[in-house]
């Protein structure tokens, strides 16, 4: 029998969220501790994600690539997507508009978060593309928003993914991407 039920959960505010120490994302009133620290793996991937989408923007002066920067969706809800990139004016500290593409680096501890839950999130937010990038597959699955939910595009290990209908024109080389990682 379960005692506890939805209503007896806290329910947190982003002025909560500012005064927590460590990495925190919180999700409709519900926090989610980002813990452990992401594997050196994590962190690599992460980081050529943002070279490459980097490298695309140097004609383009409307779009930015972020990492680990806080999305403030509303008062019950900010998130730290791995890397995004913005085609539009950015707040001081976090985002206050959707960005255009979101790719989270998946490991053991956020796979069921990123696959399931920001999945919906991401599209009820009406994010063009999200990508779900899988490190230890060398894969990364990309999804293009059509009216209210994410299509598959395709799992990409071998080949450029094109993501058309931005400010910009963006690519990512998943070759490049995991070429060298052990």
């Amino acid at each position: 029998m379960t005692i506890a039920q939805a209503s007896d959960l806290p329910h947190y505010s982003y002025e909560d969220y500012c005064l927590w120490e460590g990495d925190w994302e919180l999700i409709d009133g519900i926090p989610y501790a980002m813990t452990p620290s992401p594997m050196v793996i994590h962190q690599t991937v992460a980081t050529k994600i943002a070279a490459l989408l980097d490298h695309n923007l140097e004609e383009c002066e409307e779009c930015m690539v972020l990492m680990e920067q806080d999305w403030k969706i509303n008062e019950f809800t900010t998130v730290r997507p791995d890397v995004v990139l913005a085609c539009h004016e950015t707040g001081e500290t976090h985002l206050t508009r959707r960005p255009e593409i979101i790719f989270e680096v998946v490991s053991k501890s956020s796979i069921q978060r990123d696959e399931e839950l920001k999945f919906r999130l991401y599209a009820s937010e009406r994010v063009p593309f999200y990508a779900i990038v899988y490190p230890d597959d060398r894969r990364i699955r990309l999804f293009r928003l059509k009216e209210e939910h994410y299509m598959k595009i395709d799992d990409f290990t071998q080949a450029t993914m094109e993501f058309d209908g931005l400010p910009c024109k963006v690519s990512v080389n998943t070759k490049a991407l995991f070429k060298h990682l052990k």
